[in-house]
């Protein structure tokens, strides 16, 4: 590769900010509701912080959140607890939640990890011609090409914790 094209593909790719961050929140939109912003407990925040509207939920994001809490994997008891919290705060505030879309495919689960669900998502989100909201940077990218509107939620990534990896070392 030229040293030119990697200077360009260097400045062009870097995420210094968000793609779409939510500094405005729309009174009473339409929003499509990513696996990612329900794991990491975001739309309860944006709804205590005035959000309002209708909340689409794919049947597909539920799938996935179960056959993690059935793996026993935490994200998947975090995402439950959350869709549970949205539950109790849709008496308290002015928000209506709908569950959409047919129940994905053992297989499409399966390949969660490859954009399967995602691209559910987004499909449903370009449908319904609602606001994708998600937490995720690929998605929001792909979205875009798609030409859905998009509230991306930059989110801090877990460090991960030298100690336990140390331990792990000597458990050996």
């Amino acid at each position: 590769m030229a040293p030119e094209t990697k200077k360009f593909v260097k400045s062009e790719y870097k995420r210094k900010k968000p793609i779409n961050s939510f500094n405005i929140i729309i009174k009473n939109g339409r929003y499509v509701l990513d696996t990612s912003t329900i794991i990491k407990k975001i739309i309860s925040k944006l709804i205590c912080g005035g959000l309002r509207g209708t909340l689409i939920i794919h049947n597909a994001v539920v799938a996935e959140l179960e056959h993690l809490a059935n793996l026993g994997v935490k994200e998947g008891f975090v995402g439950l607890e959350e869709l549970e919290k949205l539950q109790i705060l849709k008496k308290k505030n002015n928000i209506k939640i709908l569950f959409i879309g047919k129940r994905p495919s053992p297989s499409q689960i399966r390949y969660a990890k490859f954009g399967e669900i995602d691209a559910l998502v987004r499909e449903l989100a370009y449908k319904t011609k609602s606001i994708l909201i998600t937490a995720d940077y690929v998605q929001a990218k792909s979205a875009l090409a798609y030409g859905i509107k998009v509230r991306f939620i930059k989110t801090k990534k877990k460090e991960i914790q030298k100690k336990k990896t140390i331990f792990r070392f000597f458990k050996k």
